[in-house]
């Protein structure tokens, strides 16, 4: 028993006891790590402090019983490894104490270097490092800037002041002009602040600074940076992060030493060679800080040809192994190479897709992997527009193309100012010298995110990768001047509010607008760019994933689709039919004077004459459709909303009648229409007179509508074409109801079709929650369904989406009772339980019966995956959505067929 408890509250694994699947407990680093050092490649010793440590912390504010000790034997473990104690005054070890979630989040959490320097150590480092004092006195700044900021709170901007004083001092604008007696007075300074901010000196004792800097790390998951970042990037906020402790190796030593990133792909296009950053006598942070830019990674091989070389066999080999492009951190000191980190790097959407068509190529993956590897998000990135630059618009500056894609908007300078104007509806781009972690909300509101200093593997390139957004990081003709808002270039000054453009393919700058054309990957879809003839790899790559999406998808995709313009493109983008007509907006426009007559008819005879003029126009917009569609399913659903919406508002009628009778006007045309929005005005109209209700209350409503429909359907085949409509009839909550629309709509097909060879389908929207608990009785009633997936939102959570949205929605993700707005992506336990029970009940009473789904969650990538599992036949969304949802469709089929087989 006491041994079963011990091995149930293991929290402590050296790396060579883990390995790259155990991301869940030992975080995505520590599990690499592991990996890295069971490939035999030269990685510091250390060990990883595991997420289910981090959550007992969390949930009661202390470490759990046990960890200390194990703490403390593995510390002792790697002290015998590297013979040398943390803290000795003569020759001390010092670890790196670094998060490392599951899932990478990077700068969203904590990091502490240096950890076990203090006033004695920092002589004996000194003297180990062959009296580079330099060096020695930079690394204990370095861990009481860190330290104070990171775990105790301490405004970071003091420790920046104080370094610019530091440097102004000397005369000089870079680090590494301060010597050794600058630095130790750097220290003394950073000691003062340290103690004005916490009441207490620097901690001497090194085992005071471990724990503590590990309690931060954890306490790093919550703070409110990572919490925005997992929000934005639907990470599970229950996964806590591991702590990794590993032993310090130096990239500050001197110009034999140095630290850098390296990718072994480009994660910006997806192409093939030697990709990454180097800085010189520098640490870790100083590379994806960007506060120092940095030499392109390939300049290592003139600096240093050997450990250039080992670089690129170990970056062969991890790409081999994880059979994915790989990030990879290292140091070198003093001429020996130490691999840092590794993990599956982020890249833009376009690398995405080009990357898994090349390593299909050679044979590391099969197409299965390469569409599993790739997401209905990143190719929505990919239809986004780009810059038209066949004017003649002369960049101002020219930085790296870190995130693709063209980006206008105001210049603005704070991510505060970013996120105001966003919500004023304006564009921004937020320039920067660099970002850090807390201007991730500023990143996440701004269109693009451009910075002077900085490479691709900068702070703002990496996250800006990771959400799709457009950056240019490194543009250092630029002189960003935060405080006075602007920043100056080509003799040029921009200050905040100006317009900017930014282009994160080539890093070009543009001041003011640039305009924009569609992406190739849209006029691939279009068919104006034939994928079998151009050379364009990212076109090639999303035309072969697109192809084995649709080999491989059950689900059909349909598109909504109210005009014959809107049909043509859907057919294009690749839709299989119109899974949602909206007769509604056929009654828009020049048309709302018909519809006043129907409402204000005083009889039969007025409204037949209404409803007879309706028909000819609402017959041309189904013909116009189904020459479109030609043969396609077309489902056409009938007049849905209350027809108040075709009239004026109450108010603005009350008052122009009042206007109008104050001036003597003849107002009765005006005054009978105002009685008849009253007479029609309802406090909850979402919950009143519309859908079937219409129909069953106005005599010939639905009648005019179906007539229109079968007629238009019996013109196109008698022309030689083919139409397959399917009339859907809305907001259905009884059987009665559907049987009593049908019987009519049965006598009316049968009169119009006669021997024309139209079928013509009747089913009914599932919308209403009543509806999806009673599916088997209605089931008897239709021949298919259509989940209206909005409504039946609105209805299961009691919101009504135009007013909730915007009044608490804010902060019900702020609170993480929603992850994403259940309008955005399907709430699967709730609504999608009442979608899962109609299917399998509906099925149950009518074998054949045809499932789909148009609400626009029949384009979200994650809802698509659920109706591919209860067992939809199609899902149905926007024209341009179409695309997603075909190649989440065969992700779901994939993911299914793999699941099944495992």
């Amino acid at each position: 028993m006491a041994a079963q408890e011990t091995v149930d509250h293991k929290y402590v694994y050296d790396f060579a006891e883990g390995n790259k699947d155990l991301k869940d407990l030992l975080g995505g680093k520590g599990a690499n790590l592991a990996e890295m050092t069971n490939l035999g490649l030269p990685v510091p010793p250390g060990f990883t402090i595991t997420t289910e440590a981090c959550k007992a912390y969390l949930a009661t504010g202390r470490q759990p019983d046990g960890l200390a000790g194990q703490i403390e034997a593995h510390l002792e473990s790697l002290e015998r490894e590297m013979g040398r104690r943390l803290g000795d005054p003569d020759d001390p070890l010092l670890v790196s104490v670094r998060s490392g979630a599951k899932f990478s989040m990077p700068g969203m959490m904590e990091t502490v270097l240096n950890v076990g320097l203090n006033d004695r150590s920092v002589i004996g480092l000194a003297s180990r490092a062959g009296g580079n004092d330099r060096f020695a006195w930079d690394s204990y700044r370095r861990l009481i800037q860190m330290f104070g900021k990171t775990v105790c709170d301490v405004p970071g901007e003091e420790f920046e002041h104080a370094i610019d004083d530091a440097k102004r001092a000397k005369g000089t604008d870079n680090d590494l002009d301060l010597d050794a007696d600058d630095l130790r007075g750097l220290v003394d300074t950073f000691k003062k602040i340290f103690a004005k901010h916490t009441g207490r000196e620097f901690p001497q004792e090194p085992r005071e600074q471990l724990d503590l800097a590990i309690r931060a790390v954890f306490e790093s998951w919550n703070a409110e940076r990572a919490v925005v970042y997992r929000r934005q990037e639907r990470i599970p906020a229950d996964l806590g992060t591991a702590v990794n402790v590993v032993a310090m190796v130096f990239g500050n030593l001197g110009a034999d030493s140095g630290t850098g990133v390296a990718f072994t792909r480009d994660p910006g296009s997806g192409a093939q060679g030697i990709y990454g950053d180097y800085l010189a006598n520098a640490q870790g942070e100083d590379v994806v800080a960007g506060i120092r830019n940095t030499v392109p990674l390939e300049e290592l091989e003139r600096i240093d040809k050997k450990s250039y070389d080992e670089l690129l066999d170990y970056m062969a080999r991890l790409e081999e192994h994880y059979k994915d492009l790989c990030d990879i951190e290292f140091t070198i000191e003093r001429g020996k190479l130490w691999m840092l980190q590794t993990r599956v790097g982020k890249r833009t959407a376009a690398a995405a897709f080009v990357i898994a068509g090349q390593l299909v190529d050679e044979g590391l993956i099969d197409l299965d992997e390469a569409l599993h590897r790739v997401n209905g998000a990143q190719l929505a990135q990919l239809m986004f527009p780009r810059f038209q630059l066949d004017h003649e618009y002369e960049p101002v500056a020219k930085g790296i193309g870190a995130s693709p894609g063209a980006a206008v908007g105001k210049a603005v300078f704070t991510s505060a100012r970013a996120v105001e104007l966003a919500a004023e509806g304006e564009a921004v781009i937020l320039v920067r010298r660099e970002t850090n972690p807390d201007d991730l909300n500023g990143m996440i509101a701004a269109q693009g995110i451009l910075t002077s200093r900085g490479g691709k593997t900068s702070h703002a390139a990496v996250v800006a990768r990771g959400m799709g957004k457009t950056c240019v990081s490194g543009a250092d003709e630029l002189q960003v001047d935060v405080p006075a808002k602007r920043f100056r270039v080509a003799g040029q000054t921009v200050s905040e509010g100006d317009v900017v453009s930014i282009d994160g393919t080539t890093g070009k700058v543009y001041l003011g607008e640039v305009p924009v054309m569609p992406s190739e990957v849209v006029q691939y879809f279009e068919g104006t760019l034939d994928a079998e003839r151009t050379d364009d790899p990212l076109v090639r790559a999303v035309h072969r994933i697109m192809t084995h999406a649709d080999a491989k998808r059950r689900l059909a995709v349909r598109a909504n689709a109210d005009t014959g313009a809107d049909a043509a493109r859907a057919r294009r983008f690749g839709a299989q039919g119109i899974g949602l007509c909206r007769t509604e907006h056929m009654f828009l426009g020049d048309r709302r004077e018909l519809v006043e007559r129907l409402i204000l008819a005083s009889g039969d005879q007025e409204r037949q004459q209404a409803l007879a003029a309706l028909l000819p126009l609402q017959r041309e917009d189904f013909v116009e459709i189904f020459r479109e569609m030609d043969g396609l399913p077309v489902t056409v659903r009938l007049i849905d909303p209350p027809l108040h919406e075709f009239l004026p508002p109450l108010e603005q009628l009350a008052v122009n009648v009042a206007v109008a009778q104050e001036r003597g006007e003849d107002v009765a045309k005006e005054e009978a229409l105002l009685a008849a929005v009253r007479r029609m005005h309802e406090e909850n109209p979402m919950l009143g007179l519309r859908g079937v209700r219409l129909g069953l209350v106005i005599p010939g409503l639905f009648a005019m509508q179906v007539r229109a429909i079968a007629e238009a359907a019996v013109t196109v085949v008698r022309a030689g074409g083919s139409a397959c409509p399917e009339i859907m009839v809305p907001l259905v909550g009884a059987v009665q109801e559907l049987e009593t629309v049908r019987a009519e709509a049965e006598k009316i097909i049968a009169e119009v079709v006669g021997d024309s060879g139209v079928e013509v389908l009747i089913g009914t929207m599932i919308e209403v929650p009543r509806a999806a608990l009673t599916a088997g009785q209605i089931a008897e009633a239709a021949q298919f369904f259509s989940f209206g997936t909005n409504d039946l939102t609105q209805m299961g959570w009691g919101f009504s989406r135009d007013d909730v949205e915007g009044a608490f929605f804010w902060r019900y993700l702020e609170l993480g009772i929603f992850g994403i707005s259940p309008f955005e992506s399907l709430d699967r336990e709730g609504v999608g339980r009442l979608v899962r029970i109609a299917a399998e009940e509906g099925r149950a009473a009518r074998p054949g019966l045809k499932l789909g789904v148009c609400g626009e969650h029949g384009g979200d990538p994650d809802s698509v995956h659920f109706f591919h599992e209860v067992g939809l036949d199609y899902v149905s969304c926007s024209p341009f959505r179409v695309p997603v949802a075909r190649l989440e469709a065969g992700r779901a089929a994939v993911e299914t067929q793999g699941s099944d087989s495992r």
